[in-house]
């Protein structure tokens, strides 16, 4: 058969990204999938693997922008439509959120935003009727989008009702505020280095927080950055980082850490000197941690195994880290998704399953001890309200006040019991980029 005379037509430039970041939408809003499940792994959308770094960078700020923005997004399109969404095409709501995210925040042309967000409709044989829809919506969008923002208050439309009730009970209203704001920002890049961490913040045109972290701006392939392939350093949030701090020298110490993956601080206390026996249920989470582990050149025993039905002897070991399963709720910086993820019906059985974490902790520890317990977790039942139904029930247990100088002098992430509490809002800077902290709860108990 005679080769075609007719060449295939390219694709338009850029819509390819578009339709995947529409895809992921679809799987975040819709079917309730996380992004790291869309993004890595073997649920990973198929169609990343044919996408450029540059198309691939583009398509991830394309979902974070309207995740972080997802309320004022909805706020805004509500204003510009007579009808509302449509809701039996998601095909064309993820075309406008899309559209309406590039014109307010993102440096495309008005008229790229536009024309591709068309596209993108026209595709879809549900969604291509509404291609006028979402072309007049969107041209109205870069006429009148930002006026219609700044004539209201938007910084807590970006966060669920029931979340934002819990932070203004639990924080005060201003408080939640000023969290509710740092969470709208796009957060740096922290790197935990394995030592000279100025020398590192040099290279990777970056900082050195108080705390030893080296924070950047730098985007893009975290595997192609100077260091990563040799193992100087891994990616762990600031306040990630801080929790092993208060086991203080652990050096040919025998610690477990019960919900290991994917290892970052299985990392640091590898390279503080512990004997570290790594445990946690998923196989594939367990393979990651190994793999990070042989990068870094750090040595620690896997197990794949629930950790709070773990037949290790009672008394194993001179310290515990507890980094438990939670709502993620002090993740929302990184992991926009959570917000709409989660559901304030999750906590209860997530602090069920911290209690029986704590509870084996607390078998396995020998006397003298030190427990670390810390959650990501921004709600109090998952962190002060567990340490202390704990130390009410368990009399051999005494909390160790966590000191200033343990954290850099940072006393205002210390609470008036001793415990450490990071929040979204902490460690300003002028550049709201360089700023923040993930929400983090941590607190230090000794067995008697």
């Amino acid at each position: 058969m005679p080769p075609s005379r007719f060449a295939v037509p390219a694709e338009v430039p850029g819509l390819a990204a578009r339709r995947i970041a529409a895809d992921i939408l679809d799987g975040v809003l819709h079917k309730h999938r996380t992004l790291d499940d869309q993004l890595d792994g073997a649920g990973a959308h198929p169609g990343l693997k044919s996408l450029a770094d540059r198309d691939r960078a583009l398509m991830r700020r394309l979902v974070s922008t309207i995740l972080r923005k997802l309320g004022t997004l909805g706020h805004l399109l509500s204003r510009l439509l007579d009808r509302g969404i449509p809701t039996d095409a998601p095909r064309a709501q993820s075309a406008l959120l899309i559209g309406a995210a590039q014109i307010l925040w993102m440096d495309v042309p008005d008229h790229a935003a536009v024309d591709l967000s068309v596209r993108l409709v026209q595709s879809d044989r549900r969604a291509a009727k509404y291609a006028g829809l979402v072309n007049a919506v969107l041209r109205r969008c870069a006429r009148e989008g930002q006026g219609l923002i700044d004539e209201t208050s938007t910084q807590t439309l970006d966060l669920p009702q029931w979340m934002l009730t819990r932070w203004n009970a639990h924080y005060g209203e201003a408080t939640a505020r000023d969290m509710a704001l740092a969470l709208g920002h796009e957060p740096s890049l922290d790197l935990t280095v394995k030592s000279d961490a100025p020398q590192w913040a040099g290279r990777l045109h970056g900082e050195t927080l108080p705390t030893g972290t080296v924070r950047t701006l730098l985007q893009g392939s975290v595997t192609m950055l100077p260091g990563f392939a040799e193992g100087h350093w891994w990616v762990q949030d600031a306040a990630a980082a801080l929790p092993v701090r208060l086991f203080g020298d652990i050096k040919d110490k025998a610690i477990a850490d019960l919900c290991a993956a994917p290892g970052g601080k299985t990392a640091q206390l590898a390279l503080a000197g512990a004997h570290v026996t790594a445990i946690d249920r998923s196989p594939a989470r367990v393979a990651r941690l190994r793999d990070n582990l042989t990068r870094l050149a750090l040595e620690a025993e896997t197990v794949v195994a629930d950790a709070a039905e773990w037949p290790a002897a009672a008394g194993s070991f001179d310290g515990i880290l507890v980094d438990a399963p939670c709502s993620s709720t002090g993740t929302i910086r990184r992991h926009p998704d959570v917000a709409w993820l989660r559901q304030e019906g999750d906590i209860a059985a997530l602090s069920a399953l911290q209690k029986r974490l704590l509870q084996k902790a607390t078998t396995l520890l020998k006397p003298g001890g030190t427990l670390v317990y810390c959650t990501c977790s921004l709600e109090p039942e998952e962190g002060e309200q567990a340490i202390a139904a704990l130390l009410a029930s368990e009399s051999g247990l005494r909390r160790a006040p966590v000191e200033k100088d343990e954290v850099a002098g940072l006393d205002d992430i210390i609470t008036a019991d001793g415990d450490l509490r990071t929040l979204p809002c902490h460690l300003p800077n002028a550049d709201p980029r360089l700023g923040g902290l993930d929400g983090f709860y941590a607190a230090r108990l000794v067995k008697s």
